[in-house]
């Protein structure tokens, strides 16, 4: 009983330091748009660059630190998965450069719709190129989220490109990830050491072309270029923590806060215009991710039922064929027992006959022991 309550102590232990990793990682992605103005005047393709370059240091140590490179042998025997680290370092390099590009444009707002409806654009996906078949209330949530598009680009005057580009990219990295099959630290090392080479080469070229930031800008300019390295591997690292302690419907409603907080900060840290169709685009699109988000969550619960349902469907099943075997032993015991009487006798005649029989006679030393007062 000890036991058991210090496992369930422990399990709950563990699961409240892995909502805190959550958000924590969360948290960090979604106050980033803070960070990049900082690297003014660089422009967003050499903090790219630089993020590349610097990324990969730090994951290599983060990877040293935790002895954690026997994956690399298996990837490079594996053409085709290293084909696919290749399609997923060109999509992130995309979304990094853009999102980058657009924070520092005065864009964050429309950077923070991309991730919103980036769950809306994973499930159009699967829909479209994995042919999965969708419930009604992901079927409203996907319309309702299309229709949120619509007003939005009334209200943009043109479509949202910025937060489509986003959605559809880190959609796609999500895609060819799950074919990848690596963890967090292990892809962003793969990812980046194929990046690493033209982003250290464009950088050299700046160099050559006298028009790099790094080191002409001053020390704090140049730290906080190297900085991206740490930026980005951090909350990596924090969110692999989160996501073997937590179940993953919490992980699930944890990724809004990142655009949560990127929405908050373009509203009322950098004072981006927000007219009434922006906001009735952004309510349809928030009221698409509410739907989805209850459905997964009945989803979830539906599965965990039934899962408890099999449970205790098996348990009932072995207790019957147990007591089934201890059942079918006592009838042979009895069948032997039986077989072993002698002819005639009755039942318990073979015990009773045997009881005087069965005392041996008492030996001097065990007749002395017997008569000690």
């Amino acid at each position: 009983m000890k036991s058991q309550v210090r496992s369930e102590s422990t399990a709950q232990g563990e699961q409240r330091t892995g909502l805190l990793y959550g958000f924590g990682a969360y948290g960090m992605w979604g106050l980033v748009p803070l960070f990049w103005p900082l690297l003014k005047p660089s422009a967003a393709l050499e903090i790219l660059a630089h993020r590349m370059v610097w990324s990969l240091l730090f994951v290599a140590v983060a990877l040293v630190a935790l002895r954690r490179w026997a994956w690399i042998g298996d990837l490079v025997r594996q053409p085709k998965k290293l084909a696919l680290v290749a399609v997923a370092a060109i999509v992130i390099s995309v979304n990094w450069g853009l999102y980058i590009w657009s924070v520092n444009s005065g864009h964050v707002v429309e950077a923070s719709l991309g991730y919103f409806i980036n769950p809306l654009v994973t499930i159009a996906i699967g829909v479209l190129l994995l042919k999965e078949r969708l419930r009604p209330a992901q079927w409203a949530a996907v319309g309702i989220g299309v229709l949120a598009v619509l007003v939005l680009t009334i209200g943009y005057g043109q479509p949202p490109w910025i937060s489509l580009t986003l959605a559809f990219s880190f959609a796609t990295y999500g895609l060819v990830k799950k074919k990848v099959n690596l963890g967090g630290l292990e892809s962003l090392a793969a990812e980046t050491v194929i990046l690493f080479l033209p982003a250290l080469g464009y950088l050299v070229w700046l160099q050559a072309r006298g028009t790099a930031t790094f080191g002409a800008e001053g020390a704090g300019n140049a730290l906080l270029l190297a900085s991206t390295g740490l930026v980005t591997a951090v909350p990596l690292v924090c969110f692999g923590a989160a996501a073997i302690r937590v179940p993953l419907s919490t992980l699930g409603l944890l990724q809004y806060l990142a655009p949560l907080f990127q929405f908050a900060l373009g509203v009322a840290y950098f004072h981006e215009e927000m007219p009434a169709e922006r906001w009735a685009g952004f309510s349809l699109v928030w009221l698409a991710l509410t739907i989805l988000t209850w459905e997964a969550l009945r989803t979830g619960r539906r599965a965990r039922a039934e899962k408890a349902r099999l449970t205790e469907a098996v348990r009932v099943a072995e207790a019957v064929r147990v007591a089934g075997a201890e059942r079918s032993a006592e009838a042979e015991r009895e069948r032997s027992a039986e077989a072993e009487r002698p002819a005639g006798a009755g039942p318990g005649a073979g015990a009773e006959a045997r009881t005087p029989s069965t005392a041996p006679a008492a030996t001097p030393a065990q007749g002395a022991i017997d008569s000690t007062p």
